[in-house]
């Protein structure tokens, strides 16, 4: 399927079609590796070690592809520094931010949560 290309106002965006737009970006913004990343950049700067460390359990290969991911939907910018090895650094821009707000009361939720979750697992899984 082609992704319909958005001309409209923001109130125009149909969210609900297939081919929407936003369901690509949904998509792509909506996994843990994203949400993690921009969690983790928050205000920050940060080379692509500093944030694989700050990530746990994330591998070279998925940061890689996620990084490049916010980058093409303008999320994240790229700065590489012409130094021997180069030196790359990542950090939010305005509509990164933007997200972060949102993520950030992902976040906020899941922590208030988490015990009422597993505890509902536990009794559904018993």
């Amino acid at each position: 399927m082609v992704t319909k290309q958005y001309t409209g106002s923001p109130d125009e965006a149909d969210l609900t079609r297939a081919d929407s737009l936003a369901r690509e970006i949904f998509s792509d913004v909506a996994n843990k590796w994203a949400l993690l990343i921009i969690e983790t950049l928050g205000e920050h700067t940060l080379r692509f070690s500093e944030l694989r460390n700050g990530i746990e359990g994330i591998s070279h290969k998925m940061l890689t592809q996620n990084l490049r991911m916010l980058e093409r939907n303008g999320l994240v910018e790229r700065t590489v520094h012409p130094t021997v090895p180069p030196r790359v650094e990542y950090t939010l821009t305005e509509p990164g931010q933007g997200l972060r707000e949102t993520v950030d009361g992902m976040c906020g939720w899941t922590r208030r949560y988490l015990g009422h979750i597993e505890a509902s697992r536990n009794r559904f899984d018993a």
